[in-house]
């Protein structure tokens, strides 16, 4: 698809709305590129929309720096592209993208559990079944985020793989907000899947974690890509 403006047609300007909770720290770039996110997310910017960086400082309260923070961040990220002496516009963003975010998820997290599995510390282990039965016994969404949050980072560290945080650090979750809330059907997946991860790394199978990492996040994926149908979010040219 040309750049938006390429035939010399004004660009689709968007209405920002008064963020419901402006940034406190200022030079704050992270939760600018928060609060862009939301915008996509809720459809107020569309693909192919300029981002108007003025107004986006004034809805959430912060000056230009830690706008174009956040732009750098979106950029790397696939949300935005910058195209010179023209502005900065929203990517098209359509289900190959979500599908292709939880796929790369669950590359990189398989790889930490596979070396997990490896490693097989004991402690790790107790602490990932742990947390594993927590998920299972609390119907409380947010405090299941919290745990598979938990989770996910415990199996991280057990990889000691610098590498690997640093990869997962320059992601970001495609669902702004508390994730099980949002896609409260993803919960049994995340069940299923954490404990056939953890058998998997308690028996040392290190392939097997891999595998469920990968079943798991497709699963969620395809919710997530439903998610975004719902609120008419994604690209319709797939």
């Amino acid at each position: 698809m040309p750049p938006p403006g390429d035939d010399g047609s004004p660009a689709t300007a968007a209405q920002i709305p008064a963020s419901p909770a402006a940034v406190v720290r200022k030079g704050s770039g992270e939760q600018a590129a928060a609060y862009i996110r939301q915008l996509i997310f809720d459809g107020q910017l569309q693909e192919g929309m300029r981002l108007p960086q003025d107004e986006v400082a004034k809805a959430v309260g912060v000056s230009r720096i830690p706008i174009r923070e956040a732009i750098i961040a979106l950029e790397r990220e696939g949300w935005v592209t910058t195209r010179l002496h023209r502005g900065t516009f929203v990517n098209a963003f359509d289900e190959h993208v979500i599908r292709d975010h939880y796929e790369l998820f669950g590359l990189i997290y398989g790889l930490a559990a596979r070396r997990a599995a490896q490693r097989a510390d004991p402690e790790v282990v107790e602490r990932l079944a742990e947390l594993s039965q927590q998920i299972d016994r609390t119907e409380d969404l947010l405090r299941i985020g919290d745990l598979a949050l938990a989770f996910h980072a415990t199996v991280v560290e057990a990889a000691r793989s610098p590498r690997i945080t640093v990869v997962l650090r320059a992601m970001s979750a495609l669902v702004p907000g508390p994730f099980f809330v949002l896609v409260p059907h993803a919960v049994e997946p995340e069940r299923k899947g954490v404990r056939a991860i953890v058998r998997a790394i308690r028996q040392g199978d290190g392939d097997r974690a891999a595998r469920e990492y990968a079943k798991m996040l497709n699963q969620q994926a395809e919710l997530v890509v439903d998610l975004f149908r719902q609120r008419q979010a994604v690209s319709q040219a797939v």
